[in-house]
Parts: structure tokens; sequence; C-alpha cells
């Protein structure tokens, strides 16, 4: 009998077809994901006018669906890690979390006041923060070691696309159709994502623990055509992942990993505080320094273009440099370019300010989740991520709440801009903490196994 581990396969595997398929797939997700959440960024001036609602009010109305982000990535991202002996598996979640913020989403677009607009939100949100723990946790498990960061970046970046998307539809459609279309387009991902999911594949890990290792072989062939697989071979995994942890969440404290994860916890906090302050506000701040609807909009389309090129170039500079030291320098930036767009400037400079902001704020965002993916143990890695998401999700919370309430202050514009730089800077602080070397002795400890044994 001839022993193969299937995680040193994947780590040491070249790019192939089928990476490239798992990428798209889930890159597609994430485009809706993003589509799904700038959407209300893109159509908040029109509510706003059609109900008569206040800045505080659409404030609070833009922050409800990131309560059910917080207790979905919380709830789904832990459940492939608790109950997979019950039959959670990665696949299976993600396409329930499809269904939820799909549907809900497009039920959105039928609201016919505040109350029942905030609770299709909070539901469909539910299914965005589901969705997210999970794709990034597939992608790194089949991604190869030196291009994580990479490809979860590359993959991530479908955020921006969404935001994109977003931004430009909303610039044609809201002024003929009325905001509501932009919510209707959201059934979209129902008819094109879940035919999909069916050649998606489950982690490596889920397949050999639950005895699927016919399955698993077929992946593995895909994955490096090279290798020689029979009916006397034998897969094994890392020692770290020959089973899921019976506490998930204890075991984040666990072995070291305890003031990371409360580190990560502040990063995903400010960062996310950040995200959604700007992809909120951005063109209602734009038009209270006094551009028209149109050119407000482009603005939101130039955060998330600089958000798309920020999360893809991160990327490869964290598989080069380390993750911890791009963050770094990415919050720094991004704090003096926030500080920069509080004086009146030339509009040129100001769409490739707010192009820096998105690259810095949006951008990060993306590499910190690369950066936690690989933190932790496949046996943890979702629970991880979608706990840290889910504490980052009370800053995405706060974020469009404190600008609503800073605007209906009618202080000049500019501090605005000087309380978001705030958030960067802490989040440069923390990330900066966590311990550079700490993910590097994870990998190697998940790597004791034998590539092959005899």
């Amino acid at each position: 009998m001839k022993n193969i581990n299937a995680n040193q396969v994947i780590d040491n595997a070249k790019m192939t077809p089928y990476h490239y398929f798992i990428i798209t797939v889930c890159a597609l997700i994430i485009i809706f994901d993003g589509y799904d959440l700038v959407i209300y960024g893109a159509t908040l001036s029109e509510i706003m006018k059609e109900w008569q609602i206040r800045t505080v009010t659409a404030g609070f109305l833009g922050s409800l669906p990131l309560f059910g982000m917080m207790f979905g990535a919380i709830i789904f991202g832990s459940l492939t890690d608790k109950f997979e002996h019950l039959g959670a598996s990665r696949k299976r979640i993600i396409s329930i979390c499809i269904i939820i913020f799909s549907l809900f989403t497009v039920f959105a677009g039928f609201a016919k006041g505040p109350m029942d607009f905030g609770i299709y939100r909070v539901i469909a949100g539910l299914g965005l923060g589901g969705v997210m723990p999970n794709v990034i946790a597939l992608v790194t498990e089949y991604a190869p070691k030196r291009l994580r960061s990479t490809l979860v970046s590359v993959m991530f970046s479908g955020y921006a696309i969404g935001g994109m998307m977003a931004a430009l539809l909303g610039i044609v459609l809201v002024p003929a159709f009325g905001w509501n279309i932009m919510y209707l387009l959201a059934g979209v991902p129902i008819v094109l994502l879940l035919p999909m999911m069916i050649y998606l594949p489950e982690p490596i890990e889920y397949l050999i623990r639950n005895n699927r290792e016919e399955e698993a072989k077929k992946v593995l062939k895909k994955i490096d055509s090279t290798i020689t697989l029979n009916a006397q071979t034998q897969l094994i995994l890392n020692n770290d992942n020959q089973q899921n942890s019976a506490a998930p969440i204890k075991a984040i404290f666990q072995n070291g990993l305890g003031l990371g994860t409360l580190l990560f916890w502040i990063t995903f906090f400010m960062s996310l505080l950040l995200v959604y302050a700007l992809g909120n506000w951005i063109p209602k701040l734009m038009l209270e320094q006094g551009f028209n609807l149109s050119t407000s909009l482009a603005f939101l389309f130039s955060l998330n273009i600089g958000a798309m090129f920020g999360a893809i170039f991160g990327g490869m500079l964290a598989d080069k440099y380390t993750p911890r030291k791009v963050l770094a320098l990415f919050y720094f930036v991004g704090a003096v370019a926030l500080f920069l767009l509080s004086f009146k400037s030339h509009i040129v400079l100001i769409y490739l300010l707010v192009a820096i902001a998105g690259a810095t704020s949006i951008g990060a965002q993306i590499i910190v989740c690369a950066f936690v993916a690989q933190y932790y143990p496949t046996s943890i890695r979702a629970t991880g991520i979608g706990w840290g998401l889910g504490v980052g999700r009370l800053g995405a919370i706060a974020g469009p709440m404190i600008i609503g309430w800073i605007l209906s202050l009618n202080l000049p514009i500019q501090y605005n801009f000087l309380a978001l730089a705030i958030p960067s800077l802490i989040a440069l602080v923390s990330v900066f903490l966590i311990k550079g070397d700490q993910q590097e002795e994870s990998i190697i400890h998940n790597e004791e196994a034998l590539l092959e044994a005899p």
C-alpha cells in the first residue's frame, strides 16, 4: 500500500485549468456578493428621496444587512467545521447562502417602505455573510502554497467588480427605471451560479475524512495529472487536518493562536468600518460637495476599481513580502489618502485619492481575509475566518451609522474624511502586532506528514 499526502500534492501543484475553474466560480459568487452589498450606496439618494427619510435613518438602513452578515459569518462559518459529521459541507453551505442572499435582495426591490426593506436586507445579510468564510476557505484549501494570498485576493477582487457593476448600472438604470431595478437584478445568481455549483469540489480534507476516497482521487488527478493513483494508493492528510475540531471556537484561542485571533478581530473591525462607511456614503459625501448624482456614483466606481487593483497587486506582494508588511503599508497610505481628501482639490486628484482609498481599504480587507485563511489550520479555518468577519461586522455596522450621524451635525465635509483616517491607523497598529513568524510556524507544523510513505 502506497500513501500519498493529498495536502502536499495541492501545496506543490502547478496551476491547472481545474484551479482556474474553482477560482472563477468562487469569484463569480463574490462578484454577486459585492454587488448586493454596494447597491445600497448606488440607490441611497433615490431611496431617501422617495421615502423622505433622514440621514441617520438612512445610515441605520445601510447597517441592517450587516447585522445579518455578522450572524451569517459566525453561524455558517462554524457549521462546516463543527457539524461535518452530520453532512455540513462547504459546497452545501455556499449553495444555501446564495439562495438566501439572492432571493431576499430581490424581495427588497418590492419593499413599500423602510420597515419591510430593512427586514429583507437583514435576512439577505445572513447569506452574504455566510458565503464569504466558506468561499475563502475553499480557495485557500485548493491553492498552491506559493500562490495562496494571490489567488484568494484575485478571487475576492470579485467584490470590487461587483461594486463597480452596481455603480455603473446605477448610473444607467436608476435614473431611467428607479432604484428598485437594482435589487431585482440580484436574482441572477440563482439562475447562473447554482448549476455551476454541481461541478465545484468539496475540500479534499472533507472527501478523505468522509471516506469518499475515489472522488478525492479524481479531484487530485485534475490538480496534478502526473501522480499515480490506483487501488493500491491510500490518501492521507497533514496531521492537523486528519479530523475536524470538536470545539472549533475554543481552538482558535489555543496553541498560540489566541493573541493573533484578537488582533485579527481588531483589524477586521477597523477595516470593515472603513470599507462600509466609504461604500455606503461616498456618493452622498460627493453630493454634499456639490457634484451631481452621476459624478457622485462615478466616485463609487473609482473606489471599487482602486479596490480591485489593490487586492490583486496587494495579494502578489503579500506572497512575496508577507501579508503583515503589505497590510501595514496599505493602511498607512490609506490614512494619508483620506487625510488629503479633506482638502479641496482638482477633480482628477480626487478621483485618484478615492481610488487609493479603495485600494487601501477594500483591497486591504481582501488581503486580511487571505492572511487569516493561512493563519489557521484547515480543521478550524472557516471558524477562524467566520468569527473574524463576524466581529468585523460590528465595525461595518458602526461605519455607516457614524458617517450618517456626522452628516446630521452639518459639520464641514472635511470632518468625515478625517474621521475615516482614524480606523485606518488603528488597523495599521493591530496588524503590525500580529507575529509574522507565527503563520509560518503553523504552516510548517501542518506539513510534518510525509508526501509519500511506503
